[in-house]
């Protein structure tokens, strides 16, 4: 899980314009292993949000949940002949599972969502993610642990059967 939490901070860092400090910093400094970065970050900084699509640059499309690099671009391009809606975002593959918490559409919440706060965010993300969470606690693995000779393996060591 700590391998994908990585590999998804460095799209972040790579594709998304996000600073390393923004991910971790002194505060949090390790990643939340239940959400993805992007998803940690916006709950940690609910001030910039909500975001209405209809008038949020490219740069700023980027830093919301369920919009990627793709998605963005196809806003971009399709609110010049209309104003967008949660239909339309669907249909130009913004995962909305994520991003309704984020976002207005013409000023709008996407099913009256008006609880715009932390816990019903968080508690909303992790109810629909659960199915791609592994149940399993993970423990971050260290090489030197296993380098570390117990007494056993010196005995071993000194009669000459290791």
């Amino acid at each position: 899980m700590r391998e994908n939490r990585l590999y998804q901070a460095d799209w972040l860092l790579r594709f998304y314009g996000f600073q390393a400090d923004e991910l971790l910093n002194e505060e949090h400094p390790n990643f939340n292993t239940l959400l993805d970065p992007k998803c940690d970050w916006a709950l940690r900084n609910l001030d910039k949000f909500p975001i209405e699509i209809n008038t949020a640059n490219y740069h700023t499309l980027l830093r919301i949940p369920g919009i990627g690099v793709i998605s963005a671009k196809k806003i971009i391009t399709a609110r010049r002949e209309f104003l967008l809606d949660f239909e339309s975002l669907k249909k130009l593959g913004v995962v909305l599972k994520r991003a309704q918490y984020f976002i207005t559409c013409k000023g709008k919440y996407f099913y009256e969502v008006n609880k715009f706060n932390k816990n019903f965010i968080e508690t909303n993300l992790l109810y629909t993610e659960r199915n791609t969470i592994p149940q399993k606690k993970y423990e971050q693995l260290s090489m030197f642990d296993t380098l570390l000779p117990t007494k056993e393996d010196k005995i071993k060591c000194l009669t000459g059967s290791l």
